[in-house]
């Protein structure tokens, strides 16, 4: 009999199933790991590039850049805290003991290999509607407990289903950067395009059809691709062994300071009054209320009553802030580019670039390509769109095509590339102590299958939007 490869130490030397999916995808791996920087890096490098372009194509002068640049700065202050949040309280929801207990009843549904990648990405999709944190941190954690449930299953395929949820639906789904931002008042493009509640993005029935859609698809497709027997590539029991999983602390003193931190009943009284103030926000206003500041709260509201007791909820948000540093300290460059863009008047030429060749029913497909092939290099969908909105908002309003079609054309745009980009995998693929490249081959056919899918949903779009 052969013997059985694990993942972790033989996964670099195993035949892929489909030799030219196995080419394209070292090829695509070897050009980033070359070619694509750190996303700091990138910020930079792209502040040059918009600098050039200003200098370029409009009459600013390089001080009047400079200045430009320091005035955008600081314009994303509020939105780097909502996409923080986002990171954190999705966190600190994944790790609360309950959530893990539900994860762990609900792996106990798989009972074949391709059963456990169905689920698999069922479940991943599920919570990138939801929360994309969410989604990161949840799926590691599922694909931990079906690993250890499903021992023969391909483990490279069933940390590939974990990303979908980052790769095909988040941008959909109730923590989609763009459509809740729009929908948030104080928005940084409200004098513009005012506010556009989630009923016209999020919630339109286009919208919802797609996701059932994808997710079909993706559910159908994933466990398609299982290796056979002698192909597949299983974990390592060591490397579950080693996954890091989330333990309340324990109570080692006992005084009054500690009886408070390990009280239920804070958390409890908080998280009441969140749940009261929740229902006195949505009453009389339903789905149209809710925006990114909304979701944040009901995530953080619910984060502290599923850790119960506060020391876990602290230990828990200690370890959020790992994910959270990136935002941080990229999100003000790229605000410095939306500086230049949008001062220096280069959102209006690339704006009347994209009039000059699209057209009303072709323009949401042609936004959808754009975003996806810009995401591949400023992976992120919030700071992007600072980036981008200024001119596909402007042109599209030109061209006669509704605000929220945009809008939802940006965000599937913005999810196309997402599979094969390896920034959002990082936090997932090293609780699987994986590398990219281990799982590019599967995320390379499901990025595919998925572009085709979705290209054909927009160019048919200005249908659903009248």
């Amino acid at each position: 009999m052969q013997e059985e490869r694990h993942a972790g130490w033989t996964a670099a030397a195993q035949p892929e199933r489909i030799p030219f999916v196995a080419t394209l995808a070292t090829a695509a791996t070897r050009w980033s790991t070359r070619w694509v920087p750190d996303a700091y890096v990138l910020a930079i490098l792209l502040t040059v590039l918009a600098s050039v372009l200003a200098l370029t194509f409009t009459p600013s002068t390089l001080p009047q850049l400079v200045e430009f640049w320091g005035r955008g700065f600081w314009e994303l202050l509020s939105f780097s805290m909502q996409m923080s949040l986002i990171i954190f309280t999705g966190y600190v929801v994944a790790v609360a003991p309950p959530v893990s207990r539900l994860l762990d009843r609900l792996a106990a549904l798989a009972r074949t290999p391709r059963g456990a990648v169905a689920l698999m990405a069922v479940v991943s999709m599920a919570l990138g509607l939801v929360n994309w944190g969410f989604s990161i941190v949840g799926s590691a954690v599922f694909v931990r407990f079906l690993a250890k449930r499903v021992r023969n299953v391909d483990y490279r395929l069933l940390v590939a289903a974990a990303y979908l949820g980052l790769g095909t639906t988040w941008h959909a789904g109730l923590s989609a950067s763009a459509p809740l931002l729009v929908a948030t008042p104080k928005h940084f493009l409200e004098k513009d395009i005012g506010i556009i509640p989630v009923t016209q993005t999020i919630f339109h029935p286009f919208n919802l059809v797609l996701v059932l859609i994808v997710i079909v698809a993706m559910a159908l497709l994933t466990p398609a691709l299982h290796p056979g027997r002698d192909e597949t590539v299983t974990v390592d029991p060591a490397v579950l062994a080693e996954m890091e999983e989330f333990t309340p602390p324990a109570r080692t003193e006992y005084t009054p300071a500690t009886a408070l931190e390990y009280s239920p009943l804070v958390n409890w009284l908080i998280g009441l009054a969140g749940i009261a103030y929740l229902l006195l926000y949505f009453r009389g206003k339903g789905l149209a209320a809710i925006n990114i500041n909304v979701v944040n709260f009901i995530f953080l509201t619910l984060g502290i009553l599923l850790h119960s007791r506060p020391a876990s909820l602290l230990k828990a948000a200690e370890e959020a802030g790992r994910y959270v540093w990136g935002v941080v300290l990229q999100f003000p460059f790229y605000a410095g580019i939306f500086g230049i863009v949008q001062y220096s008047g280069l959102s209006d030429q690339i704006g009347n670039w994209f009039v000059s060749f699209a057209t009303k029913e072709t323009y949401p497909a042609i936004v959808y390509w754009y975003s996806g092939l810009l995401n591949y290099i400023v992976p992120s969908g919030g700071s992007k769109w600072a980036i981008e909105a200024p001119y596909i908002m402007k042109a599209g309003a030109q061209l006669g095509v509704p605000n929220a079609l945009t809008v939802l054309s940006y965000a599937w745009g913005d999810m196309m590339t997402d599979i094969i980009q390896p920034f959002w995998a990082i936090p997932l693929l090293s609780v699987a102590k994986l590398r990219f490249r281990d799982i590019m081959g599967f995320a390379v056919v499901i990025f595919l299958v998925y572009a085709v899918l979705t290209s054909v949903a927009f160019l048919a779009a200005p249908l659903f939007f009248r």
